[in-house]
């Protein structure tokens, strides 16, 4: 296989959609199985947003896009959305009335939410983990898997000197070679998010090439890098971007003759590597019922 076709190949395992029309186009389906996806945005451009929508539509039949299964959420980010939760779940019932067996039936039963306060907690509850896949007695087994965000688990547990980058390297290694187990293990999805830093450059220009950036993202009009550099990238198969940006709408009065300015947010997903897909990206906006697609 020529190197230039390597992008265009579709895996061969199934995807979760992620109920929005556009960033499945834009993702050929939506999250893979099998395969460790990251979410790299800042505070406030939706991550935490689409996981839980994610969590809602792995419960879909596979013939909607789903994977007729649960979802774990593990949860390092303080206090969880619980209310944000029950809300887009109402409006996933509304939407999905024929997967569940009765009315009362409540799409929040069928997403675990588990709080992770350090990465040694984190391998604490990993044999749960174990135990808790493997359970094929469950109506909807466990096919997602949500970390977010894996940044906040090194917030402050490591200092920036060689036998701490050595030891904080490994456990990278360490938690996504057990994520990726489970993957392949159980036909799991599996979706981290990460944080982003601040670009500051050194003064002979390669900042960006030394923490693993092949080139510079933009968020909120500044220059971006997502969080724990190159050797947490190497640990991931696929990382999307999601950017924000503010645009300002003017729009006059036609009574008064006067002109209002409102701001609204911009948010934008794209792919910044993929074994499987090519680059390219989207736009979407965030509304009560959920991630959507911009009107025309």
């Amino acid at each position: 296989m020529k190197p230039q076709n390597l992008g265009r190949q579709s895996p061969t395992s199934r995807k979760l959609t992620t109920g929005c029309e556009i960033i499945d186009g834009c993702l050929r389906g939506g999250f893979p199985c099998n395969s460790l996806t990251e979410i790299v945005a800042e505070s406030g451009c939706g991550k935490t947003q689409l996981c839980l929508q994610l969590s809602l539509c792995a419960q879909l039949p596979i013939s909607h896009g789903g994977l007729d299964g649960s979802a774990l959420y593990l949860h390092s980010e303080f206090p969880f959305p619980f209310r944000r939760l029950h809300q887009l779940s109402r409006s996933f019932h509304q939407s999905n009335p024929s997967i569940y067996a009765n009315h009362n039936d409540n799409p929040c039963d069928h997403v675990f939410v588990q709080n992770v306060n350090s990465v040694d907690h984190l391998f604490d509850i990993m044999p749960r983990i174990d135990a808790f896949v493997g359970n094929t007695k469950n109506r909807f087994p466990l096919k997602l898997i949500v970390l977010d965000s894996v940044a906040a688990l090194f917030r402050s547990e490591f200092d920036n000197t060689p036998s701490d980058l050595r030891k904080r390297a490994s456990l990278f290694f360490k938690i996504s070679g057990k994520l990726k187990q489970l993957a392949n293990n159980f036909d799991l999805a599996v979706v981290i998010t990460n944080q982003v830093t601040d670009l500051v450059e050194s003064s002979d220009g390669l900042s960006g090439l030394r923490i693993g950036n092949l080139r510079y993202l933009y968020s909120s009009g500044r220059r971006v890098v997502p969080a724990l550099g190159l050797a947490w990238a190497n640990c991931v198969n696929s990382r999307f971007f999601i950017s924000r940006s503010n645009e300002t709408i003017c729009k006059e009065n036609d009574e008064s003759g006067r002109s209002s300015v409102s701001i609204r947010a911009q948010r934008r997903l794209e792919i910044v590597f993929s074994p499987h897909l090519p680059g390219s990206s989207c736009e979407f906006k965030i509304t009560p019922e959920g991630i959507c697609e911009l009107q025309a």
